[in-house]
C-alpha cells in the first residue's frame, strides 16, 4: 500500500509537479508583462513587413470636412478602393480644439496605422504648393481614385520618377527612402509613448499638423502634394498663383474699352435707316416759354427765305415739320395778325421732300431768325420785343452772327440801325425779298426771352443783366455818363416827359417851379422820332419824370444809379406800372411812384363821383383792354398835387447828391 501509495503518488506527483510549474509561470508571467512581449512580438513583425511592403498600394486621399478645411484623409488601395476613413483616428473637432488651429488628420488603412500614429505631413509646406485643376487625379491614380467632397488623390510615394516630378513642381528635393526610414523610426517612438501611457487608460491622440489660419487657402484652391518630414520647416506665408491674382483682381469699370460704332457707308436709303439714330429732342419748343414759340438748330441748316423754310437735312432724323411765328407776343391774337409763320422741318438727304441745295454758304457764322412786326411800332415794344431779346441773345457772339428779318420793315430797322450794327457784323438780310438759299451750321429761329422789359440773369448766356444791357445801350450811341452824380458843384438835373395827347400833365409849369425850388435843373422834353437825340438828351440828366408810357423807356440811358419817378394814373393801373418798376431797379435806378388821387385825375371833370370808373375800376377792366385803355389811358391827364407831390421830389434829389461820394 505504501508501494502503492508512491507510485500512485509518484505518477500523480508529475502532474502535480508540472501543475506546481505552470503555478509558479503564472506567478511569474504577470497579465501586463505579457501583453508588452506579444506588443513586442508585433512590433517586430511589423518591422520586417516594412521592410519589405510596396507602398505604392497605398494612396493618400484628404477627405473635406464641412467647411472643407482640416478633414481626415481616407486610404485606398492600389485597385482604387477605400480602404476606410477615420481608421482609429480621434474625433477631428476634438483634435482642432486641442490644438488651437484648424488641421489634417492623417490615417493608414491598417492596425499598425490606428496603433501607431505613422506622421503623414509636416509643416504647411505641404498644404500650400501648386496642384492641378480641381477635382483631377494625379498622373497614374486609378480613375476612381478621388476622395469624397471634391478631394484630390495624392501621387504614389513609392514611384521615383513621379515622386521627382511632383517634388520638382514644388521646388523641394527628397530622398524617398529616408522619409519612409525616418516615418518608421517616429512611429516607433509615438508607439513606445503610447505603451508606457497605457497603464492610465489614456490614448495618444491622432496626428494633427497645425496650421496657420493666415495661410489656410479658400476651400475652392487645390490641395498640393503633402511630403513626409520629420522636421517641419517654420509656417510662412505663400503668396497666390498668378491665376488666383487674374481672379482676385478685377479690370477697373473705366479701363473697359467702349464699344467701336458702326460707320455706314454708301447713300442708300436702306443704309441710312439702318445707321444708328442719335437720341432725338424736339426741333422746337412751344411750352417752356410763355412768350414765344422758338426753333434751334444744328447741323446741315438750309434757310430759303422766299419759300420761308428753314430745313435741317439729317439722315438720323425723321421728317417733322413745325410752324413758327418768330415774334415774343404768341398768346396775343392782335399783335400775332400780322407776323409772317416760318416753317421748320428735318428731312433725310433723299426725302421726295428734299431742301434746295446751297447758294450761300456761311461757314462758322450762326443765324437769327426774327421778325420786326407785331407792336413794334410803339417804342416801349420795340425794345421789350425785338432790342432786348435781341441783346440777349446776339451779344454772345460778338459780332459774328447774320440776322435774318421776316416782315422787313426798312423805317423801323433804320431807326434802331445802330443797335443792330452793335451786335452783327454783316448786312441784315430781308427774308421775304431774297430767293437765295443760305446754310448755316447753326440757326434759331425766334429769339431768347425771359419776361417784358427785363432779363434773368440765371438764364441768359454769360450771366448777362438789365445793367449790362444799358451799358451796351449807352456805348451803342456814344453816351459819356456811366454814373449819374453832379459834376463840379452843378445841380442835379430833372427831365420830365412831357406826352402830346394823353397823360398829360395839365400844371407842368408848376411842376417845373416846385422842382427847381427843390434844387433840380427841370428839362422839359416831348421826344421825337429819332432815337439818338433824345438818348443823348436822357443821359445828362439824373432823374426821369413821367406818367405812365412808352416815353420812360428811355430810363435805359440814364446813367447808373440815377432815379425813376412814375407817376400812376386813375384806374387800378398797378399792374401796368409794373413794366417799369422791376426793370428800373435791375437797371441800378433808384425807383419812385406816385398814384395820383381822384382830384388830380382830369376823369373828375368828365364823370360824377359815384360813377364806375370810380367806384368800380375792376368792373371797368372785366370788359377787357380796350375798355380799360379808353377809360384811363386815352382819356386821362394830370394835375399833380404839388404839396402832395414834393417830398418825392426830395427824396429823388437826395438820392442823386449821396451818388457824390462814388465818384
Amino acid at each position: 500500500m505504501e508501494g502503492g501509495g508512491k507510485m500512485g503518488y509518484g505518477g500523480g506527483g508529475g502532474q502535480h509537479e508540472t501543475a506546481r510549474l505552470l503555478k509558479a509561470l503564472s506567478r511569474t508571467v504577470e497579465p501586463r508583462n505579457f501583453g508588452i512581449g506579444l506588443v513586442a512580438g508585433f512590433l517586430l513583425v511589423t518591422c520586417a513587413y516594412f521592410s519589405t511592403a510596396n507602398f505604392d498600394a497605398i494612396h493618400i486621399a484628404l477627405m473635406p470636412s464641412k467647411n472643407g478645411i482640416g478633414s481626415p484623409l481616407t486610404a485606398f488601395d492600389g485597385s482604387g478602393h477605400r480602404l476606410g476613413p477615420d481608421l482609429g483616428a480621434q474625433d477631428p473637432e476634438d483634435a482642432l480644439s486641442k490644438q488651437g488651429s484648424k488641421a489634417e488628420v492623417l490615417d493608414t488603412d491598417d492596425e499598425f496605422s490606428r496603433k501607431m500614429n505613422l506622421p503623414a505631413s509636416s509643416g504647411p509646406d505641404a498644404s500650400m504648393g501648386d496642384t492641378g485643376k480641381e477635382g483631377e487625379a494625379f498622373p497614374g491614380a486609378p480613375p476612381n481614385a478621388t476622395a469624397e467632397g471634391g478631394g484630390t488623390l495624392l501621387p504614389p510615394l513609392s514611384s521615383p520618377e513621379e515622386s521627382t516630378n511632383s517634388t520638382q513642381e514644388q521646388g523641394v528635393l527628397e530622398d524617398e527612402e529616408l522619409q519612409v526610414q525616418d516615418a518608421m523610426a517616429a512611429a516607433a517612438a509615438n508607439a513606445s509613448k503610447k505603451i508606457s501611457g497605457g497603464s492610465n487608460g489614456s490614448s495618444s491622440p491622432a496626428s494633427v499638423i497645425q496650421s496657420d489660419p493666415a495661410t489656410i487657402p479658400a476651400p475652392a484652391q487645390q490641395i498640393p502634394t503633402p511630403q513626409l518630414e520629420v522636421k517641419a520647416p517654420p509656417v510662412e506665408q505663400i503668396p497666390p498663383t498668378p491665376v488666383q491674382q487674374q481672379e482676385v483682381k478685377a479690370t477697373p469699370v473705366q479701363l473697359i474699352p467702349p464699344t467701336p460704332e458702326v460707320k455706314q457707308t454708301g447713300s442708300s436709303s436702306s443704309e441710312a435707316a439702318a445707321a444708328r439714330r442719335r437720341p432725338w429732342k424736339p426741333l422746337c419748343d412751344f411750352a417752356s416759354n410763355r412768350r414765344i414759340d422758338w426753333c434751334e438748330l444744328d447741323g446741315d441748316v438750309r434757310v430759303h427765305g422766299a419759300n420761308g423754310t428753314v430745313t435741317l437735312v439729317d439722315a438720323a432724323m425723321a421728317a417733322e415739320e413745325w410752324r413758327v411765328k418768330p415774334y415774343p407776343r404768341k398768346a396775343d391774337a392782335s399783335a400775332m395778325r400780322f407776323v409772317r409763320e416760318i416753317t421748320v422741318r428735318s428731312t433725310p438727304p433723299n426725302s421726295a421732300n428734299a431742301a434746295p441745295a446751297c447758294t450761300e454758304r456761311h461757314e462758322g457764322v450762326p443765324a437769327l431768325v426774327f421778325s420786326d412786326r407785331g407792336y413794334t411800332g410803339n417804342y416801349f415794344h420795340a425794345y421789350t420785343d425785338v432790342i432786348l431779346p435781341l441783346f440777349l441773345t446776339a451779344r454772345q457772339y460778338s459780332g459774328e452772327v447774320q440776322f435774318m428779318v421776316s416782315d422787313f420793315q426798312m423805317w423801323w430797322i433804320g431807326k434802331f440801325m445802330p443797335v443792330f450794327k452793335s451786335l452783327s457784323n454783316y448786312p441784315l438780310i430781308d427774308l421775304a425779298a431774297d430767293s437765295r438759299v443760305h446754310c448755316f451750321k447753326h440757326v434759331q429761329v425766334g429769339l431768347t426771352c425771359h419776361a417784358d422789359f427785363s432779363i434773368d440773369p440765371s438764364r441768359s448766356p454769360n450771366g448777362y443783366s438789365m445793367v449790362d444791357f444799358t451799358k451796351f445801350m449807352r456805348q451803342t450811341y456814344k453816351l459819356p455818363r456811366d454814373l449819374a452824380a453832379p459834376i463840379n458843384g452843378a445841380r442835379p438835373r430833372l427831365l420830365i416827359i412831357a406826352r402830346a395827347r394823353t397823360r398829360r400833365f395839365d400844371n407842368l409849369a408848376e411842376i417845373v417851379r416846385g422842382a427847381e425850388k427843390v434844387g433840380f435843373e427841370a428839362v422839359v422834353s416831348e421826344g421825337d422820332h429819332e432815337v439818338a437825340p433824345f438818348a443823348e438828351l436822357s443821359n445828362t440828366c439824373d432823374v426821369m419824370l413821367g406818367v405812365h408810357g412808352a416815353g420812360l423807356t428811355n430810363m435805359i440811358f440814364l446813367p447808373t444809379g440815377g432815379a425813376v419817378i412814375q407817376v400812376v394814373p386813375l384806374g387800378g393801373l398797378e399792374f401796368v406800372a409794373g413794366y417799369f418798376r422791376g426793370p428800373a431797379a435791375d437797371m441800378g435806378l433808384r425807383y419812385l411812384e406816385y398814384r395820383i388821387a381822384p382830384a388830380e385825375s382830369s376823369l373828375s371833370e368828365q364823370y360824377p363821383p359815384d360813377h364806375p370808373v370810380f367806384t368800380d375800376p375792376e368792373g371797368v377792366k372785366s370788359k377787357g383792354w380796350d375798355s380799360l385803355k379808353e377809360a384811363y389811358l386815352d382819356k386821362q391827364d394830370v394835375k399833380l398835387d404839388m404839396r402832395r407831390f414834393r417830398p418825392l421830389l426830395k427824396k429823388a434829389f437826395a438820392h442823386v447828391r449821396a451818388n457824390k461820394k462814388l465818384q
